[in-house]
């Protein structure tokens, strides 16, 4: 059933697009794979993220783990985000990735091809936000978000969505949480080291 629906939206060319809903980039549209797991940020929950964020990233250092459609990353990049980096193990998704970058000139925007856990546990940079929405019920948001602490900078914001309800791990704060449909997505931040 559902395989005989995306074919028919694939037929009306609704299917394997997403839409960019503000900044420099606004309107524009990026295509992507059919993939298991990869299900775009929907509008609707992109644009609460960003009133949650201010609307503009100008100075941000921003990371799209499981980058899948790169929704959320160039959306960042679209609000001013002057480093945004897409991670992506899957082919077909960072080819397209390169495209939709070339198609924008998102010049700010660099795509790595790998396993978002084995780069994680290898980079060393602190960012100031971090996107975590790994292939939805995956249960791999739970893993590693624990470990998102030390790639923050102080004060450090990581947004997580994911198919079930989302528990703040120790060293976060919970600043905002959502639910639409079956998706549980939240943004945390980095608890300020006391002494």
């Amino acid at each position: 059933m559902l395989a005989k629906q995306a074919a028919t939206r694939r037929a009306h060319g609704a299917a394997n697009r997403v839409r960019i809903i503000g900044g420099q980039y606004r309107r524009r549209l990026l295509e992507f794979p059919d993939r298991d797991g990869l299900r775009p940020t929907p509008d609707r929950v992109r644009e609460t993220l960003f009133n949650w964020l201010g609307q503009d990233l100008p100075g941000w250092n921003c990371l799209d783990l499981f980058a899948g459609s790169g929704a959320l990353g160039f959306e960042a990049a679209s609000r001013g985000a002057v480093q945004v980096m897409l991670v992506e193990r899957d082919a077909a998704a960072s080819l397209a990735l390169e495209r939709n970058r070339q198609m924008l000139g998102a010049s700010s925007v660099e795509i790595i091809r790998a396993d978002a856990v084995a780069w994680l546990a290898c980079n060393r940079m602190a960012w100031n936000l971090i996107f975590l929405d790994p292939p939805f019920d995956s249960g791999l948001a739970a893993g590693i978000l624990p470990e998102l602490g030390g790639h923050l900078v102080p004060g450090g914001l990581v947004y997580v969505e994911q198919g079930a309800e989302i528990v703040v791990p120790a060293g976060f704060i919970m600043r905002k949480r959502g639910r639409a449909g079956r998706s549980h997505f939240a943004l945390l931040e980095k608890e300020e080291a006391t002494c």
